[in-house]
């Protein structure tokens, strides 16, 4: 990491601050042996909210029913992987991997070099 990037101002976005997300997803269950020798899957939740909570600012339309949260079950099963990094596979030299890689470092030498303009 350059010197220029700690010299840059964090972006913080207010929304992310304030709503707290799950950690875990339902695929990664806790498994526990119970004292008679049996398994005992305990599946974590996937969202801050339980089932029919008022989702307050989503209801922006005049006379709109306010708006509840679903299950956990009632979701599809791509919304809990959206925050997660996109992986892209290390195929050798000129491959996808190596291309995302070097676009990302020159986007952040542009950015340094347009912030040293500034100073």
């Amino acid at each position: 990491m350059s010197l220029l990037r700690l010299l840059q101002r964090p972006r913080v976005c207010n929304l992310c601050r304030a709503r707290g997300f799950a950690t875990t997803p339902v695929s990664r269950a806790e498994t526990t042996k119970t004292a008679a020798g049996g398994d005992n899957t305990v599946q974590t939740p996937l969202s801050s909210c339980a089932k029919d909570t008022i989702l307050e600012g989503l209801n922006y339309k005049k006379g709109q029913q306010p708006v509840l949260a679903l299950a956990d079950e009632e979701y599809p099963a791509w919304l809990w992987t959206v925050l997660e990094p996109k992986v892209y596979p290390d195929d050798g030299p000129g491959g996808k991997g190596e291309r995302v890689k070097r676009r990302i470092e020159n986007k952040r030498r542009i950015k340094d070099r347009n912030f040293m303009s500034t100073q």
